[in-house]
């Protein structure tokens, strides 16, 4: 290994910082500083900082540029937004008799109007995002599954997409590193082939929704 190769290993290892360096948001000899120690451990020998800066500088644009290059504009193309609040989120482990509870859910719900119902199986465990409206009918007809976990106090951004999202690498990434950045927690994500439900705590929807409302503008 050399030290371009370790000065690779070590930027790709960092989230957000390939954004960063191309986006000239990073002081590049204080960084050589800062991978210095970690440079050297990997070469097994004393690494001048200068040859450091040398290899940032000299990286070709890995995965950001690639993305980045033609994502803002397609970010433009985004569809409505929509925001719903009083949401709660239920898990419960996977069981013969879960499915069943499903549908007697959705047959209790279903002349329910502006209702938000939603379910996401994994291989262990089901969860349900549903308006707190309709917990106690979640407490009646899953009082016999064996509960995860429960939250409340949650809110929704949904997110519609154009069609072709699934042939743009990197739509998710750049969605959720905004969010990120904002300090942003995401307690769920619930996606279609077009659309994007992003569960966060009520107190953040509205920090949420402007930041994806922003994703809609062209070259931010």
């Amino acid at each position: 290994m050399n030290i371009a190769q370790a000065v690779d290993r070590l930027i790709s290892q960092h989230p957000f910082l390939e954004e960063a360096i191309t986006d000239d948001l990073i002081n590049i000899s204080s960084l050589a500083r800062k991978l210095k120690p970690e440079v050297e451990i990997l070469l097994k020998k004393p690494v001048q900082e200068g040859a450091i800066v040398m290899a940032i500088n000299r990286r070709a644009p890995d995965y950001y540029f690639k993305v980045s290059k033609g994502i803002k504009t397609f970010m433009s193309k985004l569809g409505d937004i929509i925001v719903r609040s009083d949401l709660s989120d239920h898990s419960f482990a996977n069981s013969p008799t879960l499915i069943t509870c499903q549908r007697d859910l959705i047959d209790e719900i279903g002349p329910e109007r502006n209702v938000f119902c939603t379910f996401s199986q994994g291989i262990y465990e089901t969860t349900i995002v549903v308006s707190n409206s309709i917990d106690h009918k979640i407490e009646q007809i899953f009082s016999r599954e064996k509960r995860l976990s429960q939250k409340s106090g949650l809110g929704s951004v949904t997110i519609r997409l154009p069609e072709d999202n699934t042939e743009v690498s990197g739509i998710y990434y750049y969605i959720l590193k905004n969010l990120a950045w904002s300090g942003i927690n995401i307690c769920e994500i619930i996606s279609t082939t077009n659309e994007m439900s992003i569960v966060v705590a009520e107190k953040d929807v509205h920090k949420a929704f402007p930041i994806l409302l922003g994703l809609k503008k062209p070259n931010i």
